[in-house]
């Protein structure tokens, strides 16, 4: 495929894409809410002669494990984590 047929099939197979003019006022520019479903939080970025605005992932607290760990007398808490965890 050449030309206008391959530039057709390729747009297709990546996300769907939009584009909008927008103007600059005085306060900035103002970006469509639904380009952001369910995002409370955007990272904005300049970079060179483009703005880039991603998402901001919200912190995952499992990645928070193991960052404070303590020491105790306990020799098998790895392996029997749930049993002093949950059963005392």
């Amino acid at each position: 495929m050449e030309g206008v047929e391959a530039l057709l099939a390729e747009s297709e197979e990546t996300e769907s894409e939009e584009t909008m003019r927008s103007k600059v006022t005085e306060e900035g520019v103002i970006l469509p809410r639904q380009w952001f479903p369910g995002v409370e939080e955007v990272e904005i970025r300049r970079e060179k002669d483009r703005v880039v605005v991603q998402p901001v992932r919200p912190d995952d607290p499992i990645m928070e494990l193991g960052r404070h760990p303590i020491t105790t007398d306990v020799d098998d808490a790895s392996l029997n984590h749930d049993r002093y965890l949950y059963n005392g």
